[in-house]
């Protein structure tokens, strides 16, 4: 089989090539994964390295015991 070529003297690839599921129709594809609204933070109370959805970056222990978050600047 030969392959074409564009102008430009590249390689022309059927969609198919590319994207393994156009002939699907949309309700069939795989849906594209959310992101995840956690983060990674280090708590600068004790230093515990947790993933966290919260907007403070001390731990709940730290927290509880009063330890004051470094101001941000």
């Amino acid at each position: 089989m030969t392959q074409s070529k564009d102008p430009a003297g590249r390689s022309v690839q059927c969609t198919c090539v590319r994207d393994g599921l156009a002939a699907l129709p949309p309700e069939l594809r795989p849906r594209p994964r959310k992101k995840s609204s956690l983060r990674k933070v280090t708590c600068p109370g004790c230093g515990l390295v947790y993933w966290t959805n919260r907007s403070t970056d001390l731990c709940m222990e730290c927290e509880k015991g009063g330890v004051k978050a470094p101001p941000t600047t």
